[in-house]
């Protein structure tokens, strides 16, 4: 076993973590099988005292976690030994970051120990990564993509994990000495459970990075030179249906992205001629009869790292807006208590071309509290759209917490102004929320995701949890949501109240069931609808997990046909997910959507999706996508339409920015009864490689 003269960590306050001693009998380095064959080291820091946050807060963990902590001038170093019975293990051979309801360990870094945002680091039993941003007050933020390495193997008495995380990979303060906030985690999914160093509670909740321990000891380290290139080439062949005919198209193309950092802690991204496209498929969502647009998250490269710096509580910058660029530039990252970020770029998407930037400049003060001066600007030779923001997080005490936030906008079709505020309060046992929105009708955000103006809206939430801390149940109880929403003329516009209850069970199974009252004036008439709606989540069986949602009442005909007034009928909205795990390196996913309005229209959405992983960097994917409409063209403005879509890709990722992506996609739509027909067929091979010096 490990050397008995290796220092243990208290239960709270600093990790004196020492470098790695160099031995001329052996490389000072520590490596995998160290840790998985016991062999005795001296420079690690031992941590074995985790507790749990869930299911019982500051309970010692079920099974026996220990961590072992050592760094040099390159990297830090965690080596995990996690006892478990192999048989109860959950854990795939998946793609990176697919990870998320396996059973895992996870290392988080604040680096700026600022205590307000951190790097993640996750790793599961078969060695496949997961890493991300925490920030308080926003949550995680999974687009994050860096290098750094890790091994790990299940063995008879449990898992061993090795992970080996680049300075070059983080961005810290250039400064001889370091204090880093530090939690290591490990997760146990078949509990719910989650144990940590130090013991981060729920009574302290929304802080999460708050909570982080110190880590000392660190001297002289810096990413050194730190410069990355990323060039990709696109090559690809199509046939789309234009009019009655077909017409070939035929596409290459290359640009590069380029990424330096300076003074450790500022990030430059340079992008030339990037491809915006996404290789990742959204996930189906209905769209029809929908008031509002629906939100797709953003997944392309270019905006991923820092995306947090630019992201408000009203969101008046939402990057997918900018859909193709010839050229962006990026400049992110922390000075002291300063946090910037500076985005420009182009957009040949629209008619006429339009140039885009974006300012974020955020000051820190107190603990947890900040505010943030941010701005957006979209000129287009037939019109501009400047929009200026002022927010604020304020942490009270140690649970209760305040966000505001007051914009300007400024356009050639006039001007107007939105204002946001928030209170906030959560504990292992009680959430509270109250939200107040007012934006004003001549409010505009062309770069953000401002889906509705001219309101006055509060929203309130109040939920309660007894956690019983007993085998059967993990929590449970009620909630009720609240909502009220005037114009600017003090006409009532909605209003929904919308009690619920909750059970969390063991394995990851969590029951609702709610009912929803509601009142909605639209296009000058007032409609009352009711519904009552249930969901169930479940990974009861390690091979086996579901989602479903069924949601039965009244909705409104947003869309009538001419001549027809918006009305009301019943309706009904099922989504159910399966998802099938035969083996541990493939995943079957059913997805299946329906929306319906009695007599007036059915919404179809059905997706089967295959995995494959051969290996961590070989993947095979395959996706049938189903899409059909069938309206009452009497009663609602609607397209039929009947869509069949499908999606081979192939993928060898060796680490982010090193990729060969090979597809083909299909696609057959008709109308309600005639056949379809191949509207557009694609093949295409993307290949970007990581210069890192």
């Amino acid at each position: 076993m490990h050397d008995k003269a290796v220092p243990a960590a208290p239960a709270g306050g600093g990790l004196p973590l020492r470098p790695v001693p160099h031995h001329p009998a052996r490389p000072a380095r520590p490596k995998f099988t160290d840790f998985l064959n016991g062999i005795p080291r001296e420079a690690e820091l031992v941590v074995t005292n985790f507790v749990q946050m869930d299911p019982g807060d500051g309970v010692p963990g079920s099974q026996p976690t220990t961590a072992y902590l050592s760094y040099d001038d390159k990297n830090i170093y965690v080596g995990w030994v996690c006892k478990d019975d192999p048989a109860k293990i959950r854990a795939r051979v998946a793609k990176r970051k697919a990870i998320l309801m396996d059973d895992r360990v996870t290392i988080n870094i604040d680096t700026f120990h600022d205590h307000r945002r951190s790097y993640f680091f996750d790793v599961n039993p078969y060695a496949i990564q997961m890493d991300g941003i925490t920030t308080d007050g926003l949550g995680d933020d999974f687009s994050f993509e860096t290098l750094w390495y890790s091994e790990a193997k299940i063995v008879s008495d449990g898992y061993v994990v090795f992970q080996a995380i680049p300075f070059k990979s983080m961005r810290f303060p250039d400064t001889p000495k370091q204090t880093w906030g530090l939690a290591l985690g490990r997760f146990i999914q078949r509990n719910n459970e989650s144990v940590w160093w130090p013991h981060i509670s729920r009574k302290r909740l929304p802080s999460w990075v708050a909570q982080l321990g110190d880590l000392d000891g660190l001297e002289n380290i810096s990413p050194g030179r730190n410069f990355q290139l990323i060039p990709y080439g696109l090559a690809s062949a199509g046939r789309i249906l234009e009019g009655p005919a077909y017409q070939t198209q035929r596409e290459f193309r290359g640009g590069l992205d380029a990424k330096t950092v300076i003074n450790d802690s500022l990030t430059l991204d340079l992008t030339v001629n990037p491809d915006f496209s996404q290789v990742e498929s959204d996930e189906p969502q209905v769209t029809v009869n929908k008031r509002f647009e629906v939100f797709f998250p953003e997944r392309r490269p270019f905006f991923m790292e820092n995306a947090q710096f630019f992201t408000t509580p009203e969101q008046i910058f939402h990057s997918r807006r900018i859909v193709d660029p010839t050229y962006g530039v990026r400049l992110t990252g922390k000075i002291n208590r300063w946090a910037i970020g500076v985005l420009t770029t182009d957009d040949r998407a629209p008619k006429d071309r339009a140039y885009d930037s974006v300012l974020s400049l955020q000051r820190e003060f107190l603990k947890d509290s900040h505010v943030r001066l941010m701005a957006t600007d979209r000129e287009q030779p037939e019109g501009y759209n400047r929009v200026a923001s002022l927010d604020t997080r304020i942490r009270l005490n140690r649970t209760w917490f305040l966000t505001a936030q007051a914009i300007h906008s400024d356009s050639k079709t006039g001007q107007g102004n939105a204002l946001a505020g928030a209170l906030t309060y959560m504990d292992r046992h009680w959430q509270f929320s109250s939200k107040y929105t007012d934006r004003s009708a001549g409010f505009r955000s062309d770069m953000g995701f401002i889906p509705r103006v001219d309101i006055r809206e509060l929203k309130d939430l109040v939920s309660y949890r007894w956690r019983p801390n007993r085998r059967g149940i993990v929590s449970w109880g009620p909630q009720v949501l609240l909502s009220r929403n005037w114009n600017h003329a003090g006409t009532v516009q909605d209003w929904s109240v919308e009690p619920a209850f909750q059970i969390e069970l063991p394995r990851m199974t969590t029951l609702m069931f709610g009912h929803v009252q509601t009142f909605e004036l639209y296009r000058g008439l007032g409609f009352r609808t009711s519904h009552n709606f249930m969901t169930a989540t479940s990974e009861w069986l390690k091979w086996l997990a579901f989602n479903s949602l069924v949601s039965s009442g009244e909705n409104v005909n947003y869309y009538p046909a001419t001549g027809v007034l918006p009305f009301t009928s019943k309706a009904l909205d099922a989504q159910m997910g399966v998802t099938l795990r035969p083996t541990p390196r493939m995943r079957l996913d059913e997805a299946y959507l329906y929306s319906r309005l009695d007599g007036v229209f059915q919404n179809h959405i059905a997706r089967s999706k295959m995995n494959y992983q051969f290996t961590r960097e070989f993947s095979l994917r395959l996706i049938v996508d189903y899409n059909g409409v069938r309206p009452n063209l009497n009663l609602i403005q609607m397209a039929q339409q009947r869509r069949v879509a499908a999606d081979v890709l192939f993928t060898w990722l060796l680490h982010p920015g090193t990729a060969l992506y090979v597809g083909y996609s299909d696609i057959h739509e008709g109308q309600q009864w005639a056949p379809v027909v191949s509207t557009g067929r694609q093949a295409f091979a993307k290949l970007s490689y990581l210069f890192r010096f």
